[in-house]
Parts: C-alpha cells; structure tokens; sequence
C-alpha cells in the first residue's frame, strides 16, 4: 500500500507559513491503484510535483506511472534518525515528511528511469550477479569437501586443478546404495556440486552473451574506451541509470561512485579522507579500469611514476586516478551514440 499526503501552499490554517496538509489516503500499488492515486492529488488543484521514497525499489511502479503522465517526480531520501525518533514511523508520517520535503525544495534529485535498454540490462546483472555469486559459492564448498575428505580421497583429489578436479567429480559414476560411508557420501556431494558449476557456468556464458553486445548499443563510446569491457560497462550504466543527465555534473558522479574525496580539515591541517559511500559496485568498476590502465596504458603509467617520486603511496595513486577516470566516464556517458569516444 502507498499512503500518499497532500501538502500545498498557500494555506493561512497551516502549523507553517503557507502549508497545511489536505489529507492523506491508501492505495494499493497496481496500475489501478496508481491511477486513484494521481486522481485524487489532481482533486486538490494542480499538481506541481510529488516526491516519492525509493523510486528504485517500491516506489519504481509509482514514480514510472507518474512520469507516464507528465508529473514531475522527485527522489526523497529517508528521515534521519533524529526526526524519526521525534515524529514516529508509520505510513502517514512517511508520506506527510516526502510531501513537505518536495515542497520545501528539500529533495531535489531526479530518479532513474525505469522503462528503457538500461532497465533490461540491470535485470540481467542481477541474474549473473547471483549465478556468479552461486558459482563462487559451489567452488568454495568443493575445496572444503576435499580439506575434510577422507586421507585415501583427499590425496587423490588435492593434487588437482579446478578444472580437471570439476571434470573429475562431475562425470565420476558412483554408486550411490553405499552413500551411508563418508568417502562415498564425498564424492557423491562433489559430484553434485561440480555439475551444479558447470551448469552455472554455461548460464553466466548465456547471459554474458546477451549483456557485451547490449553495453555497446545502449552507449558505445563508453564501451570503446580504454580498460572498459562489458562487465564494467554494464555496472556504470546501470549506475548512470537511463537518464545520466540527471547527474548534473562529473562531480555528483564521481561522488556517487564513491570516488570523490571527502574534506576532513581542521585548524591548520588540510586533507582529504577516503569516501566509503556511494555505489560501491560503480567504485569496483573503477578500480578494475585503473588497475588495467596502469599494466596496460603508457599515460597511466606516467601519471604514477610521477606521482610516486612526489611521495604519493599507491593507494593514494589509485584514488587520484578513479577520480579523474570519473571524468572520463561522466563525458562517455553523455555522448551521443554517433559521436567519438572521449579518450
């Protein structure tokens, strides 16, 4: 359910100047319940803009039917805990304190779309997200299988790579009426859990197939520059979102990468600290392109031999460069399809 509330100006009864609340009210979140929604805000005058709460997750319905009918959106963080300790936590109050955050100018950000290219791209990152996750996770339990397997079977089985010990267990046939012996109930689970691999990698190979020539339509500038493959490519769209014209400019990118360093001075000390906010999968993605560059790439390697002979650590080296990549990226992203890359 969305508990909207209606909050417009111009009211001499409000508790503030100028603002009262008309009323609030449930809906269920269907397309019918949408439609009552937008009815009954239009019922109080006209409608300047509604702000909605995680417009990328429950509110993504809501906030893509409004911008279907030409309503301005706007994205509203969730309350600090100082507000919410004194006002409460219920659907009202959620709704009163979006009305008035939107009214008051307070929230501002425009929210991603949801409806286009980068919307079917992010749902198939989420399927080879989860089935690299799985994956990794079958692979772990296979090594720990093996650490604990019986003296005779461990050493037959240590001594092998991933991919001959995978191969090994998944077409190994067993006999399965002696599972009640430990060597036996092993091998019947690294069985199953090698086969479970295999099969997850032929899904990740099928969704990688779908997703590189994907990252190249939707932006291919983006996808040429230098140490950018398609998994990178993906996760900086994704982040982008369908709109990066939202992101006003390659600073409020960076920092929603979480590589835009954060002032931390007092009195006569100036510096900088580490920005551990963010989207930290976009900061992944950055990180992957500067380590690339900096193997591959001769003005990269520049940059660091530079920077090293001034003192800099190489951490310091990475963060610098994942900041000025941000730049590079934040351009190849608002480049029309048809034109150059960046660089």
């Amino acid at each position: 359910m969305v508990a909207p509330s209606a909050t417009p100006t111009g009211n001499p009864h409000s508790g503030k100047p100028g603002e009262a609340q008309l009323g609030h009210a449930q809906f269920p979140t269907t397309v019918t319940g949408y439609a009552a929604l937008l009815a009954w805000l239009q019922a109080f005058g006209l409608l300047v803009r509604v702000g909605v709460e995680g417009t990328g997750v429950y509110g993504a319905g809501l906030a893509r039917h409004l911008r279907a009918g030409g309503i301005s959106v706007v994205e509203v963080d969730r309350a600090d805990r100082k507000t919410r300790r004194w006002q409460g936590k219920s659907d009202p109050v959620d709704a009163e304190a979006a009305a008035r955050a939107a009214l008051a100018g307070r929230a501002t950000g425009t929210p991603k779309h949801r409806d286009g290219r980068v919307e079917a791209l992010r749902a198939l990152r989420v399927a080879r997200r989860s089935a690299v996750a799985a994956r990794a996770q079958a692979q772990t339990r296979i090594r720990s299988l093996i650490i604990t397997a019986p003296d005779e079977l461990r050493a037959e089985l240590a001594p092998m790579g991933l991919r001959e010990l995978l191969a090994y267990c998944a077409t190994r046939r067993l006999d399965t009426t002696s599972c009640d012996q430990p060597d036996v109930a092993t091998l019947v689970a690294l069985r199953s859990l090698s086969r479970r691999h295999r099969e997850l990698t032929v899904e990740i190979d099928e969704l990688d197939s779908l997703l590189a020539p994907l990252t190249k339509v939707i932006n291919p500038a983006l996808a040429r520059l230098n140490g950018v493959g398609p998994d990178v490519a993906g996760q900086l769209l994704v982040t982008a979102g369908e709109n990066p014209h939202r992101l006003r400019s390659e600073a409020a990118f960076a920092m929603l990468c979480g590589a835009a360093p954060l002032p931390a001075s007092s009195g006569r000390t100036h510096r900088h600290r580490l920005n551990r906010g963010g989207d930290r999968q976009a900061n992944a993605a950055l990180y992957r392109i500067v380590l690339c560059r900096l193997r591959w790439d001769p003005r990269t390697h520049a940059y660091a031999h530079r920077r090293t002979t001034e003192g800099m650590s190489k951490k310091e080296i990475i963060r610098c460069l994942k900041r000025y990549l941000a730049r590079d990226i934040y351009r190849a992203l608002l480049t029309p399809h048809d034109a150059a890359p960046a660089g």
